[in-house]
């Protein structure tokens, strides 16, 4: 019996692209024409390979540091939350460079809270699974701030609960812009302790 349910859910890429760096306190990122993803994610991205240090986010589980599985190595936005965010912002718009994010998808209502372990998987095979809702950051907001003054402060609150999810790549492949990805998830009921 499969594991996961293939839903008549489906997205379309909007925007590919990958954090330059991350130059503390800031981030920076570029648009790109196609990610070409491997077993580690996205080849010389800042988050790509199979380990990866952990961080403030897992500190529960590790100590700060320690060589854990890498399941960031994506970051995904839907266009809808984008532009919800922006106009809580007082902004007509943010640009996903500026927040380091690799994919921007439009169609898929509510996406940040789409169940983890979730699977976007576009015609062409590539995988993606979903590792959980991504939080915000002040970073982004101080990357706003460098192109609109005053508006950066904003960014995390207003990004609560709409920043999107991290991934991570289950079966290497390329993305591009108008790529469709069908929303597969986890065949199993609701956690009820």
């Amino acid at each position: 019996m499969p594991a996961l349910t293939p839903t008549d859910h489906h997205a379309t890429i909007t925007w590919v692209g990958r954090m330059t760096e991350r130059v503390e306190p800031a981030v920076n990122g570029e648009a790109l024409d196609r990610l070409d993803l491997g077993f580690g994610g996205l080849a010389d991205a800042p988050y790509a390979g199979r380990t990866r240090a952990s961080c403030s986010r897992v500190t529960a589980q590790h100590p700060k540091g320690t060589e854990i599985a890498n399941v960031r190595q994506l970051s995904i936005v839907s266009a809808e939350e984008l532009a919800q965010v922006a106009a809580d912002m007082g902004l007509a718009a943010l640009d996903p460079a500026w927040l380091g994010v690799n994919l921007v998808i439009q169609g898929l209502a509510d996406f940040s809270h789409v169940p983890p372990s979730s699977r976007l998987q576009a015609e062409g095979g590539t995988t993606l699974v979903i590792d959980m809702q991504n939080r915000p950051c002040h970073q982004p907001g101080l990357t706003v701030d460098r192109h609109h003054t005053g508006h950066g402060k904003a960014f995390k609150a207003a990004a609560e609960g709409r920043r999107g999810v991290t991934a991570w790549v289950e079966r290497p492949g390329a993305l591009v812009i108008g790529d469709r990805l069908r929303l597969h998830v986890p065949d199993q009921r609701r956690w009820a302790p």
